[in-house]
């Protein structure tokens, strides 16, 4: 099925995949370096993306400038690398006017990227767990809705979209995950993905109220099932599976619930997806029948586990950036050893990860 999509480049065979990408603050900038390194790569055809939260304006900001780059491969691929280092670049620019969680300036050098030591950091933190955004931001202002319109023209990609593009938010009032489809994709949309309820009021569309997509979907793999012709799915993980050790302070074991409840959905798909791969492999079930997927993983659950929490805040410019060479590193490893099994068999054990 995937095998009638495929071209040639000058790199060799290229091959379809759709992607799955997670949310998790502006650790979402390692999604950048992963992405921006498989389209540097040239043999991947991106037919598919779902994600959430920061995942979601990385999706949104990679189809805009898919959009933009016009039907030349070449040109499509860097146009949307470029759009993705204007969209991170205008973040880091923006949390230097509104953000109150900054990087103290002497702190550079030191690697650790956390914000313990700003008293703006530690003020902050303490106003976010006695008000809400209702009560310190009755105006309901977000800086991300600006740079979002600047960056992207949301009214063409619902037009024409190149790509197959699903944004998960939560519904606050029912529990359940709303999929936003290319067709109904817009500026609330994205910011309803990313909606943490500490930090912004709930976003309105049509009249249901949503909050950020991570507690429903982090990110949802089914759209990826039901839509896409190609049965592989590269998923990339911002919040670790495995952190080794038990955390202690407040700040570290709130951190490691989100962690734990964000993965959650995401390892309930996995071990479906695995159960209906087991009857396929046996015989029990037809592949006429049901879809065998072929999962892929890029992440680096030790680099992320060494990130400070209140790192997730810091928009410092060389932050970003160090992050985004580390998923460049982390998808060229996985290209290396995995290229071959696209299109092919899964590249990882998804009984022995997620199970």
């Amino acid at each position: 099925m995937a095998g009638k999509n495929r071209k040639q480049t000058g790199n060799g065979e290229q091959k379809p995949i759709a992607l799955a990408l997670q949310g998790g603050g502006m650790h979402g900038a390692f999604t950048w370096g992963v992405l921006d390194r498989l389209l540097e790569d040239g043999r991947f055809a991106i037919e598919g993306v779902s994600a959430t939260s920061a995942g979601a304006m990385n999706a949104v900001v990679l189809a805009y400038g898919l959009l933009q780059g016009g039907h030349d491969l070449h040109n499509r691929h860097n146009r949307a690398r470029q759009a993705l280092h204007e969209f991170w670049l205008a973040i880091a620019q923006s949390a230097e006017r509104y953000s109150p969680f900054r990087w103290m300036p002497w702190l550079k050098g030191t690697h650790s990227f956390g914000l313990n030591h700003s008293p703006l950091y530690a003020m902050a933190d303490i106003v976010l767990r006695i008000l809400s955004p209702y009560q310190f931001n009755p105006n309901n202002m977000n800086p991300l809705r600006d740079v979002l319109e600047k960056q992207v023209d949301f009214a063409a990609l619902r037009k024409h979209c190149p790509i197959q593009l699903y944004l998960c938010a939560t519904n606050v009032e029912t529990s359940r995950i709303r999929i936003f489809s290319h067709e109904d994709i817009c500026v609330e949309a994205v910011l309803a993905s990313a909606c943490l309820p500490t930090l912004f009021q709930a976003v309105s569309i049509d009249g249901e109220h949503y909050w950020d997509g991570g507690y429903a979907g982090n990110p949802a793999i089914f759209p990826l099932i039901y839509q896409c012709s190609t049965r592989d799915v590269v998923i990339v993980h911002i919040n670790p599976i495995v952190r080794r050790g038990v955390p202690t302070t407040a700040a570290d074991i709130l951190n490691r619930v989100n962690e734990v409840s964000f993965n959650s959905s995401l390892m309930r798909e996995m071990r479906a997806i695995a159960f209906v791969t087991s009857l396929i492999q046996q015989g029990k079930v037809g592949r006429g029948e049901m879809k065998e997927m072929l999962i892929h993983s890029i992440r680096s659950d030790e680099k992320m586990s060494a990130l400070d929490v209140s790192s997730k805040y810091n928009a410092d410019w060389d932050f970003l950036c160090d992050l985004r060479d580390k998923g460049r590193a982390e998808a060229e490893i996985w290209i290396k050893e995995n290229y071959e099994n696209v299109g092919q068999r899964s590249s990882i054990d998804i009984r022995k990860e997620f199970l």
